[in-house]
């Protein structure tokens, strides 16, 4: 049987795993940071990514499903299951992942949003899941980059839509009638005769 600590993440020093932040203040956010191991860099260093901010609120309604859905994965291949109490929980890299998608998608929702996003969250299959992290992290996948592509896409995707805000595209205003309008009308009917 393999060792492993809290949600399945490995209990060898440098490996390559996900952890949440937990604050112990209620008011603070939490984080989802990545941590490389010593497949960091180049030169063997560890690397430490934010991957995601979430406010305690969002994190609250979305906890408890993804603690469910991982834990019942993890029981299943007799794996450590895990729990979210303040400190520092570790996660298996690819639950991280899954984490992730989950809280990108909340980041800019509303608190009654996030039943919707969690239900359709735990819809997808964790190789979904696994896809969306690898399109999204590719582009927008800091803690800086919420306001960018897939990051806003997974709100738009697993939420209900009432959210997103779109300018109203103004027509522009035509003075003169268009000449190449005119030039189109001359144009014979490729269709007529059939």
């Amino acid at each position: 049987m393999k060792e492993t600590v809290d949600f399945g993440a490995p209990t060898k020093f440098g490996v390559h795993y996900f952890y949440v932040q937990i604050p112990v203040n209620a008011r603070e956010d939490i984080s989802i940071y990545e941590d490389f191991g010593f497949q960091g860099d180049e030169k063997g260093r560890e690397v430490v990514e934010c991957r995601a901010t979430l406010a305690r609120e969002l994190w609250t309604q979305i906890k408890e499903d993804a603690r469910r859905d991982f834990n019942a994965r993890l029981k299943a291949k007799k794996l450590s299951t895990g729990s979210w109490i303040t400190g520092k929980i570790k996660l298996d890299r690819f639950l991280g992942r899954e984490l992730c998608i989950l809280a990108w998608a909340a980041e800019h929702a509303k608190v009654e949003e996030c039943i919707i996003i969690t239900q359709k969250w735990l819809a997808l299959r964790p190789e979904e899941r696994w896809w969306l992290f690898a399109k999204t992290a590719s582009e927008a996948g800091l803690s800086t980059d919420s306001q960018r592509g897939w990051r806003k896409a997974l709100y738009c995707s697993l939420s209900d839509g009432e959210g997103i805000k779109l300018a109203v595209k103004a027509n522009p205003k035509t003075k003169k009638k268009d000449k190449e309008s005119d030039t189109i009308n001359m144009l014979p009917n490729l269709f007529e005769g059939e």
